[in-house]
């Protein structure tokens, strides 16, 4: 562990329009030498990521080589939808608007989650709401356990832990919405012969926070190598809606709304940017931690929070694996 490095709050600062460039100027590359595609399809979510991915396609291809997908669906918000049409409105880029609900019922994704969630709340029924929860991890090392927050139709809430069942339930059952999302994107490609452009930021990116063969699958992801606090500098600078640089990040997957770090990260995302940075650099928790204005064994418990779920998540990352190697396709 690196001791004494000058750390601050501004290590994560970049030059926009050199990253622009460097981006774009790589994606064009990829998308014509190596995929072979002539476009983009991008799933706009109204949020941050997908915002500057989409805006960095039309810097490397040009607006009328990029296509935005909408795909809302019963629970998701409505902001969701009104952002994502003011993202393409603003790049001038064409996009086409998929319900996937009927797909989703067809699949039986809610019945299939509120089965899970009625094992624990057997109530649980027509006019409720959910999301998944995470407790304040910071303040011991207790092994994270997932609760379900409700809310009744007279507007009474309550959080109750989740047995190990119910959350996998829940977790299978909603996975299909990420799933159904991608299985679109990759219908617009093949027709149009476009590349699926992926929105994964590094802290995403690096905490497995994606769904397998959903929205972690991509031909090309364009900013996962950039914080999320780098991702909004691009934002400013490719003059991304204020709207959508001010919305809070949120996973859009539950009928409540949820933040990314109530579901996941236990931290804000600024801080723990940070933390991830100085832990890849082997920076001490002690200087780190009068930056993030955590206690220094917070910090410490923070570092293996990222250990732990680099561990947890490294399925995520792996591809089909083989029994045995294939030289003529792998040399």
């Amino acid at each position: 562990m690196a001791v004494g490095i000058d750390f601050s709050a501004d290590v994560l600062t970049i030059n926009p329009a050199e990253a622009t460039r460097r981006i774009a100027s790589t994606l064009r590359e990829i998308a014509s030498k190596q995929l072979r595609r002539r476009g983009a399809v991008v799933g706009l979510s109204g949020g941050i990521d997908s915002s500057v991915v989409a805006a960095l396609c039309v810097q490397a291809l040009g607006k009328e080589r990029v296509l935005g997908l909408l795909m809302p669906e019963a629970e998701s918000s409505s902001d969701s939808l009104r952002l994502g049409r003011l993202l393409a409105e603003s790049l001038g880029i064409r996009t086409i608007t998929e319900d996937i609900t009927p797909i989703l019922q067809g699949a039986r994704c809610y019945e299939r989650r509120d089965r899970a969630i009625r094992t624990v709340i057997p109530r649980y029924g027509s006019g409720y709401k959910c999301k998944l929860v995470l407790p304040d991890l910071l303040q011991d090392d207790r092994y994270p356990v997932f609760y379900a927050v409700v809310r009744a139709p007279n507007g009474t809430e309550e959080r109750l832990r989740l047995t190990a069942e119910a959350y996998l339930g829940m977790i299978a059952a909603t996975n299909f919405k990420q799933r159904t999302r991608k299985m679109m994107e990759y219908y617009y490609a093949d027709s149009l012969h476009y590349a699926v452009a992926g929105t994964p930021n590094r802290l995403e990116y690096d905490q497995g926070f994606f769904v397998k063969l959903g929205d972690g699958a991509a031909d090309v992801k364009p900013i996962a190598h950039l914080y999320k606090s780098q991702v909004y500098q691009l934002a400013h600078y490719l003059q991304v809606p204020d709207e959508i640089q001010q919305r809070p990040s949120t996973t859009d997957t539950y009928s409540l709304h949820q933040s990314q770090e109530e579901f996941y990260f236990s931290l804000p995302l600024r801080k723990l940017d940070l933390c991830l940075y100085a832990k890849n650099g082997g920076i001490d928790p002690a200087d780190v931690a009068p930056v993030v204005e955590l206690p220094a064994a917070q910090v410490e418990r923070v570092y293996r929070m990222i250990d732990a779920k680099r561990r947890a998540t490294r399925y995520l990352h792996e591809t089909a694996l083989l029994i045995e190697r294939i030289p003529e396709i792998h040399p």
